[in-house]
């Protein structure tokens, strides 16, 4: 039958394939997914970032795809999202507010997943993710629930168009906030203000390694996740650094 997701988000902080802005990016979410026997769904969210002062949304998203079975165990996923962003988002993807993507995955003992997104918009880039993944039954508390661990490992690959429009917004947002002109304050860091000359190769980003855990029963979960990310050298989002994501979910389906 269709299916109705509903889903609440915290996490400390945006990751945008393992990379984060040059500010905390603390956030609460709320979600929606429909789902359709056809394997076409829809999906809804909307995005706070909680160190902001001012009380509006800091990011909506729309979307579409469709999901589909090759066989008994290979699975196709197709969607587009569209994301709207006030001006001077902090975020990283800001610059991007389309993104198309493309998921092979294999059901076996070890799921290996093959995703492409093209992220397109102010400019435009693209990246390949390849997975592994695992769901392990734990034990059990009651008669009708299960906890799970889920450890996960993926490599990102791709290009970065996006920080050149990200330090760009960077300084007109420092600018608006009186950074840049107040000589009490000085100037920002460089990794705010220095126009870093983006590259247009497709290198290695990130090495991300994540374990949710969760509770599940018959119509919701709750589940906190930790996620190691690794920069590469080549990622221009703060290269060579580790960065470190906390996230707490509850879904309820109907």
């Amino acid at each position: 039958k269709s299916t109705l997701t509903l889903a609440a988000v915290y996490s400390n902080n945006v990751s945008y394939y393992g990379q984060r802005s040059a500010v905390n990016t603390p956030y609460a979410a709320i979600a929606a997914n429909y789902q359709l026997t056809s394997g076409f769904y829809f999906t809804g969210q909307t995005y706070k970032l909680l160190d902001e002062k001012t009380s509006s949304v800091s990011a909506v998203s729309l979307g579409a795809g469709f999901n589909f079975k090759v066989g008994k165990k290979f699975s196709t996923d197709v969607s587009y999202s569209h994301s709207f962003y006030p001006n001077y988002s902090p975020l990283l993807q800001a610059g991007n507010a389309d993104n198309a993507s493309i998921v092979f995955s294999f059901d076996s003992w070890i799921k290996p997943t093959l995703t492409g997104d093209y992220a397109f918009g102010k400019t435009s880039d693209a990246f390949v993710t390849g997975g592994l993944s695992k769901t392990i039954n734990l034990f059990s508390i009651g008669n009708k629930d299960i906890i799970t661990i889920s450890p996960s490992a993926d490599v990102v690959g791709g290009t970065q168009h996006f920080y050149k429009t990200y330090l760009t917004e960077q300084k007109l947002r420092d600018s608006v906030l009186g950074i840049l002109t107040d000589p009490l304050f000085g100037s920002p860091s460089s990794s705010n203000t220095t126009d870093t000359v983006a590259t247009t190769s497709f290198n290695i980003l990130s090495y991300n390694f994540k374990c949710p855990i969760a509770y599940n029963r018959a119509h919701y979960v709750l589940e906190a996740a930790y996620q190691l990310s690794v920069l590469s050298k080549q990622a221009q989002a703060g290269a060579g650094k580790i960065n470190s994501f906390l996230t707490f979910s509850f879904y309820y389906q109907f």
